[in-house]
């Protein structure tokens, strides 16, 4: 069975990678107690591991489970869900909490908080052949059945993602004169590509990434303090799901830097995937088409949401769209309506320039897809990069495609992949900076552009991994 991980993950080095046949680097549990002398382990047959003590004694050990942070503290690879035990971001544990908050006492529940991510919510609208507005409005709906009590929408969080980065680009644009790493600037919403980049190249290409934090960690951080002081509530006492299209989301919510030490909880506490949402849907015993739709909720008291809201720029966030445009009337006075991508060895490297008499201004890319990554990388290392900025996405053909979307039983994959992008995009667009109580947010949450509490709240940092030698990496 194929992992259900992007192929940046998979491919890290052939000598990481964890076969099904292979065995962890954290294989078995022992419990060490003093006094307790030297032992022995034995291993039966059938694999089961025994500690055999010194009076000739004998006691079967359990397998370690893996954890999603023993997994981003491993310089391996991280992705055969069937052989690393991956337990504490799954559909089931969702369950778990949601059946388990219904029995306490209405003064002691955790309020739980679903974020839906666009491209999950246009996978199912596929699925069921609804509009994306009564896909939105049935999955609220849905979730509140369930015990959530409020269904956020990670376009919104996606704003400040887009801000964020039209910002950095601009002020690393005009510093690259005095920084030789100021340029190109490489996206960071794709925790595939990030977990990839930290492991494999470290402070070779960290350098160029992107501060910015992704949709998902905006949303945390918009759910776990903003909406948590309007609520009157501490951050642990709030329950934040994320649904995404990706399975490489789950790694990114348990990075130790979306974790508060002062409250003991996580800005997301658990992702699940489009694909896991479905099966929810089928445990339920549920239709999206026979449920009646519930209005949708607002992150904002002042701001009444009234239908899904998107971007332009395509699948993955309009990244490049929206920092193109940005820096072409901020750096060069130039606006910038349509825009035209040049293919260049595939569908999934294309690249756009804004020129003035016979000048290159702005030199922008998208790569997506492992092959196109491992090509920007390699002409980054040797100094041969142009780009001033580059969309990079670890699944060929952005987030749509991701792992964790719904696959089609009796239809191509590129068919339904063309349903979902239409879908996708009837979506109204708008300007992040113009969408309601993003301004509102800035002044009052933020206090201002540019200031401590954004830097604090809707960027990130990341840190080169040092590859740890193993059993695994001994070429015989």
């Amino acid at each position: 069975m194929a992992s259900p991980f992007s192929g940046a993950l998979q491919l890290t080095d052939l000598d990481d990678f964890i076969g099904p046949s292979q065995e962890c680097i954290k294989p078995i549990k022992v419990d060490k107690t003093l006094g307790s002398g030297v032992a022995k382990i034995h291993i039966e047959d059938d694999g089961s591991y025994f500690q055999v003590s010194q009076d000739g004694g004998t006691r079967k050990l359990e397998k370690a489970k893996i954890s999603l942070d023993d997994c981003l503290a491993c310089s391996g690879c991280v992705t055969s869900a069937e052989t690393v035990l991956i337990t504490q971001q799954s559909h089931e544990e969702l369950r778990k909490v949601l059946d388990a908050n219904k029995t306490l006492a209405a003064g002691e529940q955790r309020l739980i908080v679903i974020s839906v991510s666009p491209q999950s919510r246009a996978s199912l609208a596929v699925k069921f052949q609804l509009n994306p507005t009564d896909t939105a409005r049935k999955l609220t709906a849905f979730f509140k059945k369930l015990g959530a009590h409020y269904v956020f929408d990670t376009a919104f969080s996606r704003n400040f993602s887009l801000l964020e980065s039209q910002r950095e680009f601009v002020r690393r644009f005009r510093a690259q004169a005095n920084s030789k790493q100021a340029l190109p600037v490489l996206t960071s919403a794709c925790p595939g590509w990030i977990c990839y980049a930290e492991k494999t190249h470290g402070n070779v290409i960290i350098p160029y990434v992107s501060t910015a934090r992704s949709p998902q960690q905006v949303m945390g951080s918009l759910v776990k303090d903003f909406f948590a002081q309007q609520q009157c509530v501490t951050p642990d006492k709030i329950y934040h799901v994320t649904v995404m299209p990706c399975y490489d989301k789950k790694l990114e919510a348990s990075r130790p830097d979306f974790f508060s030490q002062e409250h003991q909880t996580r800005d997301v506490d658990c992702v699940v995937t489009t694909g896991e949402v479905f099966k929810l849907l089928e445990e339920e015993g549920v239709s999206l088409l026979e449920l009646e739709p519930a209005p949708l909720d607002s992150l904002c008291s002042s701001v009444s949401a009234q239908e899904p809201i998107s971007h332009r720029g395509g699948g993955s966030g309009g990244y490049l769209e929206h920092v193109f445009r940005h820096a072409a009337r901020e750096l060069f006075g130039i606006h910038v309506d349509e825009i035209t991508y040049k293919p260049l060895r595939n569908k999934d490297f294309q690249e756009v320039m804004l020129e003035s008499e016979g000048r290159v201004l702005l030199h922008f890319a998208a790569a997506y897809g492992f092959r196109n990554i491992q090509n920007l990388v390699q002409k980054l290392k040797r100094g041969r990069c142009p780009y001033h900025y580059v969309e990079v996405m670890a699944c060929p053909s952005g987030c749509l495609n991701g792992g964790g979307q719904l696959k089609a039983l009796d239809a191509p994959d590129k068919q339904l992949l063309q349903q979902v992008e239409r879908l996708y995009g009837m979506v109204r667009t708008e300007a992040p900076e113009d969408v309601p109580g993003i301004q509102e947010l800035y002044r009052h949450w933020l206090h201002g552009e540019g200031s401590t509490q954004a830097d604090r709240l809707l960027h990130t940092s990341y840190h080169a991994v040092e590859k740890a030698s193993s059993g695994l990496s001994i070429r015989w």
